[in-house]
């Protein structure tokens, strides 16, 4: 069973006197293990279709299947839930709190669960460490670069053992060596078996994913494996750099 399926989804938006038309019939598989490159320009309802994706929205007709689960109709309480259980949020602005440790900040998923503290800080640890940060729990955000705010943000992702991670443009505010170092985090954990669906209008971060598809006018244009697929663990080594994951 696919662990996401989209149904001849389709969202409307009331603008006034307009009615727009963001996303016109689109559907589509994502495997267990799979990584999806969701590709488009600004206005092409790539954007709209995280927000169904990350049940932040629900579409306006068709159906969502989220681990074999219909969410399409579900309340804002129920979609909530579901997110803080099923799916995991990686944001290009990383939203991290400035004034509270890495630890404290991959903790705050399980606060919102209501995990004693001593399960949360086991697990907050764990996620750290497998994002290559756990010397850095004690440290705040304007104590790490770029690239390491990026993947304490990842590791908040993962903390709940999320069914899907969902990264929204997540190397668009970092230069293009730690760009290749944040996706070849996203290639290692997916080659564990984490489910990624990540949303760029860059083609060459797409190229690093196992399948892309690409979206104009609310409709998908394009639906196919990643043909030539970038490693970006090789990249790293061919261009000597420090260790990412120290």
């Amino acid at each position: 069973m696919p662990v996401i399926q989209l149904i001849d989804v389709h969202k409307v938006y009331d603008a006034g006197d307009v009615r727009v038309h963001a996303l016109r019939g689109v559907s589509l598989e994502v495997e267990r293990g799979g990584f999806l490159a969701i590709m488009g320009t600004s206005g092409s309802g790539k954007s709209t279709m995280m927000n169904i994706l990350g049940c932040l929205d629900r579409p306006s007709k068709g159906h969502y299947l989220l681990d074999g689960v219909d969410v399409s109709q579900f309340s804002k309480d129920e979609r909530a839930d579901i997110r803080n259980r099923k799916l995991g949020f990686v944001f290009q602005g990383f939203n991290l709190l400035r004034r509270t440790s890495a630890l404290e900040n991959v903790e705050l998923p399980l606060i919102y669960s209501n995990v004693h503290a001593a399960e949360r800080e086991r697990r907050s640890r764990r996620a750290l460490e497998a994002v290559g940060l756990g010397h850095k729990a004690n440290s705040h955000p304007n104590q790490l670069s770029g690239g390491q705010q990026q993947r304490v943000a990842i590791a908040r992702a993962l903390v709940n053992d999320p069914a899907v991670l969902l990264a929204d443009e997540p190397t668009g505010n970092l230069d293009s060596q730690t760009s290749t170092e944040i996706m070849a985090l996203f290639q290692r954990l997916n080659d564990r078996g984490i489910t990624i669906v990540l949303v760029t209008h860059e083609p060459d971060i797409a190229q690093y994913a196992r399948h892309m598809i690409a979206m104009k006018d609310g409709r998908t244009i394009l639906d196919q494996p990643v043909r030539r697929r970038r490693n970006a663990a090789v990249e790293l080594e061919a261009t000597p750099v420090e260790e990412v994951y120290q």
